[in-house]
């Protein structure tokens, strides 16, 4: 199969951008949509994590915009995107602008949560934005709640594209409403592509109210051994590790200095989590790059994603907000400390890493009582792994989080939040048949978080807690630093 760029006879800045992003071949889902969307189709795409859906979109966008039989006026939409996180709607405006750079009559236009919508509005009146790249409820702001102040119902009548990136996730973080919203606002006669990982009963709907007549793609690799459909690129390792809940944290600080040259992902369950583990290693590590991100986050949180993309190697403590479509360079190791919240949660998260025909690894933290979670990925995901040796010699991290915890009272209450917040967490858990409350130890779990007593909780009245060894400091005594 010819999958060379071209085949596709496109422009010179396309050619040029591509030369600059250093793609010299089509991956398959480039393949079979961008074709399409040139010749005027619809396009619904199911396609793996890291296959390269964003140049199929982008190149059909960037070639409509230049065949356009009259000069785009400043203010004229010709493209929506739209994305459902910040970081996802960033990174596409990122690769747009290579192929902008080419195209300087063209300009786009990022609205997104964190920042302030009078500033988006200025600076479209100011420059314009022929593509604009949004979240859901940023653009139905503007376009609904700000039609007052900007009449931008008037600017997209002129609307060729519409794409909807990770539809799937679109819809399942409640955007359902927003999206129909933008949709009434939109011009029928348009293209429009949607792309998704997984094809829901809720995509399906989508598919049918926004689009005409769309051609259904589907890319799967195939796994040729055993012909079942593996959701994982071929040239990502997936590993999981057996430990008690009091070994998690010793496992992880080992694991990052052995690898302190590589560029790590590490998956927590909650927000909480996150704050208290990253605060904790950078006061452990201080020699590494570590930064934390999350869905609660508002301003930092685009600055953090943009930080940590540039590294060359570096840790990222995260929240599921990170799992789906969105692209860090060079990404190591995903490693995921809290299991997943459901099975494709699993894929999605592993999928950070392997991207784009790179190779890479992700390896799941599980205790003995969860180690049905092995067979049941490998059944219901098609995604076989492999065993990943516990490390025996490791320091004593734990007691250092203890310690550190003695001396700092808004650490300690970060510890609590997180464990408190673990226990919620995986109470809610999709797969409730293996990750079950009732297994968990919750002493040896207090441990691993480096608590110094078991706190009050709900969850834990009338529990026994064994494996768990109280600090004798006073707590009321311990000073906020």
């Amino acid at each position: 199969m010819d999958d060379t760029w071209d085949k596709l006879s496109l422009s010179e800045a396309s050619c040029a951008a591509l030369k600059d992003l250093k793609f010299v071949k089509m991956t398959p889902v480039q393949s079979a949509c961008i074709p399409l969307f040139l010749q005027n189709k619809d396009v619904a795409t199911e396609a793996v994590t890291g296959s390269g859906k964003t140049l199929a979109f982008v190149i059909p966008i960037i070639e409509r915009l230049q065949k356009h039989e009259q000069p785009w006026k400043k203010h004229e939409i010709a493209a929506i995107i739209l994305t459902p996180t910040r970081e996802l709607a960033i990174q596409i405006e990122e690769v747009l602008l290579v192929f902008l750079k080419h195209l300087p009559q063209f300009t786009s236009c990022c609205m997104i949560g964190g920042t302030s919508v009078q500033l988006d509005i200025e600076k479209f009146q100011e420059h314009g934005g022929h593509i604009i790249v949004a979240t859901p409820g940023r653009l139905e702001d503007i376009l609904d709640r700000q039609a007052k102040v900007l009449n931008f119902a008037s600017f997209v009548k002129s609307l060729e594209v519409f794409v909807m990136d990770e539809a799937d996730r679109l819809l399942e973080s409640g955007f359902e409403a927003s999206v129909n919203t933008i949709l009434s606002y939109l011009p029928k006669q348009r293209r429009t592509g949607l792309f998704s990982a997984t094809q829901t009963d809720e995509v399906e709907k989508l598919i049918r109210a926004g689009m005409r007549n769309p051609v259904r793609i589907s890319v799967k690799e195939k796994q040729t051994s055993a012909h079942m459909i593996q959701r994982i690129p071929s040239t990502l390792s997936i590993f999981y590790m057996i430990c008690e809940g009091d070994e998690k944290f010793n496992q992880l600080v080992h694991f990052l200095r052995e690898h302190k040259n590589d560029k790590v992902m590490v998956f927590f369950s909650t927000c909480a989590a996150v704050d208290y583990f990253c605060g904790a290693l950078k006061l452990i590590l201080k020699k590494h790059s570590i930064l934390g991100i999350h869905g609660k986050m508002r301003k930092k949180r685009n600055n953090i994603f943009a930080r940590f993309r540039k590294q060359q190697s570096g840790i990222l403590m995260c929240t599921d907000v990170m799992a789906r479509g969105v692209d860090v360079p060079e990404v190591h190791w995903v490693f995921q400390y809290d299991p997943p919240s459901s099975a494709s949660a699993f894929v999605h998260r592993s999928g950070r890493t392997a991207r784009i025909g790179n190779t890479g690894n992700s390896l799941v933290l599980l205790t003995p009582s969860e180690d049905a979670f092995i067979e049941f990925i490998a059944r219901n995901q098609k995604v076989p792994m492999r065993q990943f040796s516990k490390s025996d010699n490791v320091l004593p991290a734990v007691d250092k989080l203890k310690r550190l915890s003695e001396k700092d009272r808004s650490l300690y209450d970060k510890s609590v939040r997180a464990y408190v917040s673990f226990i919620q967490s995986y109470a809610k858990h999709e797969c409730s048949m293996i990750f079950r409350t009732k297994d968990l130890d919750f002493g040896r779990l207090a441990t691993g978080f480096g608590l110094l007593k078991i706190p009050v909780m709900p969850e834990l009245k009338g529990k026994k807690i064994d494996n768990f060894t109280p600090s004798s400091v006073d707590i009321n005594t311990i000073p906020y630093l």
